[in-house]
């Protein structure tokens, strides 16, 4: 491709790395379509946030199609990953310590398999203390950081196909069709509740944003090694 190519707008499908967030993979990109065709700047963006203990398909936009990112954000999205059930996590997920266990002994794979019918359809859910939300001008992971608490609103989101594909001692594989603001890791949390016990986030990987697959996606360095080729 060109640089009036990108100029004129790409979406580009990039499969984010664990641990990359992802501005870490938009500067990245943007960086190198810089370097490459020597200019000082370009519009590049992403449309949706993926925590960096999750991986799979980020949708990153350049030039005029930058205009057309709540577009894509506003999209249905796929996850699959694991919940482990009968701990917890102030983050409801591995970006902090288990804080709390509980038993487990009375949960059976036919309660594991029907709980997931409590979360079909428009739920509403309440968003992780350790989230990039903002309130009185703070994101909300600054003040959990810090040990402060606060009041978090619910919101309705809406859970279209939510179902396990495996159970492997507590660790449990699902997959989840939802709309744009579901926190997956919130529904962990929630999970854990509806079995009477707890559970949280262990693996999550975004597979589908609309029609766009991750099986459609590159890696960022396959992204790199293509554009030298250009």
């Amino acid at each position: 491709m060109t640089l009036e190519d990108y100029k004129n707008g790409q979406v580009l499908l990039i499969d984010k790395p664990l641990e990359w967030t992802s501005f870490q993979a938009v500067n990245k990109i943007r960086w190198h379509i810089k370097k490459h065709f020597h200019i000082k700047k370009i519009k590049v963006g992403h449309a949706g946030t993926l925590d960096p203990l999750a991986s799979g398909l980020l949708i990153l936009c350049t030039g005029k199609q930058t205009k057309n990112i709540s577009e894509y954000q506003g999209m249905v999205k796929e996850y699959t990953g694991t919940f482990t059930i009968g701990s917890t996590t102030p983050s409801y997920d591995l970006e902090t310590e288990i804080n709390q266990t509980f038993p487990v002994n009375h949960i059976t794979e036919e309660q594991i398999h029907s709980a997931t019918q409590q979360f079909i359809g428009n739920i509403q859910q309440q968003p992780p203390l350790f989230s990039a939300i903002k309130k009185d001008g703070k994101r909300l992971y600054e003040l959990a950081r810090k040990g402060e608490t606060t009041e978090i609103p619910t919101r309705e989101v809406c859970i279209s196909e939510f179902e396990i594909t495996q159970i492997n001692g507590l660790n449990v594989d699902f997959r989840v069709m939802c709309s744009k603001g579901t926190y997956i890791r919130s529904l962990a949390n929630d999970f854990g509740e509806a079995l009477q016990s707890g559970a949280h986030l262990a693996a999550l990987r975004r597979t589908k944003i609309g029609h766009f697959s991750v099986n459609n996606a590159e890696s960022i360095e396959k992204f790199i090694e293509r554009l030298a080729m250009e």
